[in-house]
């Protein structure tokens, strides 16, 4: 077993340039993309991710895979198995949920959006996967009880600052996109077991 590569640390960010850039492309794209397309990219990146894992052999679910790093990917996120990375998209999928259903009541959500804050550990095993799914089905639920998602108040990301329910609704599919990119590198740099 390779050891352990020394990576950023947690919640280090992104490069000045690169995120600067990802700033102005999220609020853009946010502004320019419909509610159902939105909805439609979080729909198809849940089940391409979902067949992933689920055609997946459980003994190569959780060995830890070093990538490139990805534009929007943190150094200390490169070195994750799939159960790992499903596990991440658990915990900010609910988290992103709580932030829609909490702006749309007109409520701005307590505390503070952290990246360091939303890393797995590497103690997971397959039951990852099934509820990975269900916090995708509570975000799906949540946002299509809300009549309006474009909201006066707004919850700050870490990178990207002040975002309404709309704004996040958007980060939340390009999130998993991202996230899905990165389970096809780990995929691709497995060894044959």
């Amino acid at each position: 077993m390779s050891p352990t590569p020394k990576l950023a640390a947690p919640g280090a960010g992104l490069p000045k340039v690169e995120r600067f850039f990802a700033n102005l492309m999220i609020h853009w794209k946010a502004k320019r993309t419909s509610r159902e397309k939105a909805a439609a990219t979080f729909a198809a990146e849940r089940d391409a991710i979902l067949h992933c894992l689920r055609t997946t052999p459980t003994e190569r679910l959780t060995p830890p895979v070093l990538i490139k790093r990805l534009p929007g990917l943190e150094d200390s996120s490169r070195y994750w198995s799939l159960l790992m990375t499903a596990e991440h998209l658990r915990i900010v999928n609910a988290q992103i949920t709580a932030v829609i259903a909490s702006l749309c009541a007109g409520k701005v959500p307590a505390g503070t959006a952290s990246t360091a804050a939303v890393k797995p550990s590497s103690q997971v095993d397959e039951p990852t996967i099934d509820a990975f799914e269900k916090t995708c089905a509570e975000f799906e639920k949540t946002v299509a009880a809300q009549r309006a998602l474009k909201t006066t108040l707004t919850f700050p990301h870490p990178w990207f600052g002040p975002m309404d329910a709309a704004a996040w609704h958007f980060m939340a599919g390009f999130h998993m996109q991202l996230h899905r990119k990165q389970l096809e590198l780990i995929l691709a740099g497995l060894p044959n077991i």
